[in-house]
């Protein structure tokens, strides 16, 4: 509560005006007070009621005394904010107002007044104390929202108890009126607060009380749930609260102050006289506690936001509605099972948790490659009755995993949800040991969990930098994971790392990268900047580490990401130069190394002949789609992998078309041994237009009857949402593809505009087109890094086209969503580019993506 102008008794410790106040006859309290709180029982909120009781009963006595002493009548002492609520910490403020019904005389309140205030500062205890009529506090309330929350919480203590109901009927009444205009005033408030103060969930000396995630955001939201508007969700925020409150307890029991700041000098001490075993305990409790305040207040505004838009009213919480143009309750499909619903991600009427494990991960990343917030009935619903993913994952979960983590910003929202709902430890059990742990290093930003997302979140702005972004995004999210064992956290991490990629569902290549990245990923930085990079031994060790120019590639991208996401003390401009220097020199050892990961086209399956020797002679083209075993996701995967296959994931889709049917040509307009121009935008825009993703893919030219060539196209493919397209639709739509008459740009154009309609805001890095050099003796080698997105593919065929190359073969990798393609491609003379013609090219494909 403000104090008030109709207070007549001034501040508080003024010295009073005329006679000094009698002495407290109710000497006893404060002896019964300290008592109270040096005694170990009750503690937590026992205590804190029994102190409410107990001042309650002083302050009650006082008033009886003086009024009657006074011959005073119609006045009333009301206990507002924490006090009101019952809530003493041991140098907790006093809230109190003094009602009257407006015929006592002004002197005489006064003096009442000065009798109930000055015993309160002879104690030392703070005081917020104001003199009101009811309707002078109705009119104070209206004028100053803290006044009115203040009220929300308003409890008789002693007096005439109409007065009291009257301020709190009105109190309520005037809230849940104004709560449309007043919401939002509090939300602005909340967040200027969580500005000047920070997120306690990540603060080294939090405040407990002004910290976002603190104890004035849960009475915020006590006050919403006043409003009738929305309500927070409840899954352990009292508990939260009264922890939060607890170690208030405990700091002001050690410190003797009225302080809400937790700092480092005193934490040891707050942790002992909660019986908890150290101060990094009492930090995780504290941390966890405010996560759950936090996630709550989300949620709520949120909630609060809808509300407000359903009732068209015209809010100004700044942040709160996300600006979508679709209307109120309809539904746009993200991917299968989820759609958006009022800026939400949500499950689909027909989403079956119970029959689709993935569907929980399919909508987390569907959210975040959106930029929506994830519904929290929908996490509910999948954490109560989905089924557990089975071990090793299937594909496609991993990808969703992946195509999460690559959001960008968006993810940390959507992963902080997940976690409220203990999603997370489900999915990684390892997770656990690392959830809200502190770390005591002010160069930290984070904590341990939070500090691995972001680094995912800063590793996806570098995937086009990288051949495998899934891979780097994988170790972005373990290499800290190690820091919930004792020891050298990069060793346990190892192993952590190991057995986590391989419950993924990574092979042992991959495996082995991954675990290699977490294991080193100090290495870089810590040898360009303490050790002697012109020692020729400096870099072999690096180089011996690191094993091949692929995981140095991955290591150089994670060290950056990790120093990003670790505070602006950790990577500067001489750090990273002196890192790239490292990287350089560690490459050039490298050099000679065999690529045993460089991925070539492969022989020709049975399939594949047999679909290429009837296109030939039946004129194609000529389509298959079987179901399809999901191979390694190694990179180099291919028949030569002995690996194992592994459960069965999507479908293969097989179109073999020859030369004469490229899109108005003849077999003469390709060079020879080169495919038909034309076809592959043709049918990477067919598969776009039926809303089919291509998860991989591999172009081979066949020549089974020496009658000129063959392109066959196999494709792993998956429906965005609902079932795949019959083939003898995809085979209509591609004829008319080739024929001309289906005008693929245009139809792709028209479904880009609808989904921009949905305002998605995935904040996906620029794409990268490269030239390989020497990967190939006979073409040349265009490589493409770029988010996933509807007709990609096709975007490319055309500007591959449009710069006059033949595309001999291309080798299409999407992981999670981002879009690795090699195009291997030559001249009209069926020779390799020239490096100026080459990097032409490359740059034209890439103002084309742009």
């Amino acid at each position: 509560m403000t104090e008030s102008v109709e207070d007549p008794t001034g501040p508080a410790g003024a010295t009073g005006p005329g006679t000094e106040p009698a002495p407290d006859p109710g000497g006893s309290y404060p002896a019964a007070r300290l008592r109270l709180l040096q005694d170990g029982t009750p503690t937590g909120p026992d205590r804190r009621a029994a102190l409410a009781r107990l001042t309650d009963d002083w302050l009650a006595g006082l008033l009886a005394r003086h009024a009657t002493a006074a011959g005073l009548t119609g006045t009333a002492l009301v206990a507002v904010g924490g006090y009101g609520r019952g809530e003493l910490s041991p140098r907790s403020d006093l809230d109190l107002v003094l009602l009257h019904d407006g015929r006592a005389e002004a002197g005489a309140l006064a003096t009442l007044a000065d009798h109930l205030w000055y015993p309160v500062w002879d104690l030392g205890l703070a005081l917020d104390h104001s003199v009101r009529t009811p309707a002078q506090a109705r009119k104070a309330a209206r004028e100053d929202l803290k006044v009115q929350l203040g009220l929300l919480d308003a409890r008789h203590l002693a007096g005439d108890p109409d007065l009291t109901a009257a301020v709190r009927t009105a109190a309520y009444a005037d809230w849940r009126e104004s709560a449309p205009k007043r919401l939002p005033e509090l939300h602005d408030l909340c967040q200027e607060r969580a500005a000047r103060q920070g997120e306690l969930q990540y603060l080294l000396e939090p405040d407990l009380k002004e910290a976002r995630g603190g104890l004035r955001d849960a009475t915020a939201l006590r006050a919403v749930a006043a409003s009738w508007l929305a309500d927070a969700p409840r899954g352990g925020l009292e508990a939260a609260r009264a922890r939060l409150l607890d170690a208030r307890d405990a700091l002001h029991l050690t410190t003797g102050r009225a302080t809400d700041r937790l700092s480092l000098q005193e934490q040891d001490q707050v942790a002992t006289a909660l019986g908890m075993l150290d101060a990094d305990a009492l930090l995780r409790q504290t941390y966890e506690s405010a996560r759950t305040v936090s996630y709550a207040a989300d949620v709520t505004w949120r909630e609060v936001g809808r509300v407000l838009r359903a009732r068209s009213v015209k809010p100004t919480l700044r942040g709160l509605l996300h600006g979508r143009t679709a209307g109120k309750g309809e539904r746009s499909p993200l991917a299968e099972g989820v759609v958006e619903l009022d800026g939400e991600a949500v499950l689909a009427r027909t989403a079956r948790p119970e029959r689709d494990p993935v569907l929980v991960l399919r909508a987390a990343a569907a959210a975040a490659q959106a930029g929506l917030p994830l519904a929290t009935h929908s996490i509910r619903r999948c954490a109560t009755a989905g089924r557990p993913l089975p071990v090793p994952w299937p594909a496609e979960a991993r990808e969703q995993l992946v195509t999460l983590l690559g959001a960008g910003p968006h993810t940390v929202p959507v992963w902080e949800a997940l976690e409220a709902e203990g999603i997370i430890t489900k999915l990684l059990p390892d997770w656990e040991r690392v959830r809200c742990r502190p770390q005591r290093n002010p160069v930290h930003t984070w904590t341990v969990d939070r500090h691995l997302v972001e680094t995912a979140v800063r590793a996806a702005a570098l995937t086009r930098r990288v051949h495998r972004p899934d891979l780097l995004l994988i170790a972005a999210l373990l290499h800290d994971i190690g820091k919930g064992w004792p020891g050298d956290h990069s060793v346990a991490g190892e192993t952590i790392a190991r057995d986590v990629a391989a419950r993924l569902g990574f092979g042992a290549r991959d495996t082995t990268v991954i675990a290699t990245l977490v294991r080193h990923h100090l290495l870089l930085v810590e040898t360009a900047t303490r050790r002697d990079l012109d020692d020729p031994a400096t870099v072999g060790a690096v180089a011996e580490a690191v094993g091949s120019t692929r995981t140095l590639e991955l290591l150089h991208a994670l060290t950056e990401a990790d120093a990003l996401a670790t505070g602006p003390a950790a990577w500067s401009a001489w750090r990273g130069g002196l890192v790239a220097d490292l990287v350089k020199r560690v490459a050039a050892r490298l050099a000679g190394e065999p690529d045993t990961e460089a991925r070539g086209a492969g022989e020709p399956t049975a399939e594949q002949e047999r679909l290429a020797i009837e296109a030939r002679r039946t004129g194609g083209p000529v389509l298959a789609l079987h179901a399809r075993a999901e191979p390694p996701t190694d990179a180099g995967t291919g028949p030569q992998n002995p690996e194992p296959a592994q459960e069965p994931v999507g479908v293969e889709l097989l179109i073999a078309v020859p030369a004469h049917r490229a899109p108005g040509r003849r077999p003469s307009d390709s060079p020879a041994g080169a495919p038909p121009r034309g076809v592959l935008p043709a049918a990477a825009g067919v598969l776009a237009l039926h809303r089919l993703t291509v998860r991989a893919a591999d172009l081979l030219l066949l020549d089974p009857l020496d009658e000129g060539p063959v392109l066959v196209l196999s494709w792993r493919v998956a429906a965005e949402y609902g079932s795949l397209p019959q083939a003898d639709r995809l085979r209509a739509d591609l004829l008319r593809a080739l024929d001309g008459t289906l005008d693929i740009p245009a139809r792709l154009a028209e479904r880009e505009r609808a989904y921009a309609r949905r305002s998605r805001a995935v904040l996906a890095p620029p794409p990268r087109v490269t030239v390989a050099t020497g990967s190939s003796d006979t073409a040349t080698v265009i490589e493409v890094r770029a988010q996933d997105a509807h007709g990609l593919l096709h975007r490319i065929g055309r500007a591959l086209e449009a710069a006059g190359v033949a595309v001999r073969s291309a080798h299409i990798s999407t992981l999670g969503a981002n879009a690795v393609d090699a195009f291997y491609v030559t001249g009209q003379d069926g020779a390799p580019l020239t490096d100026a013609a080459a990097h032409e090219v490359a740059a034209a494909v890439e103002s084309a993506l742009g």
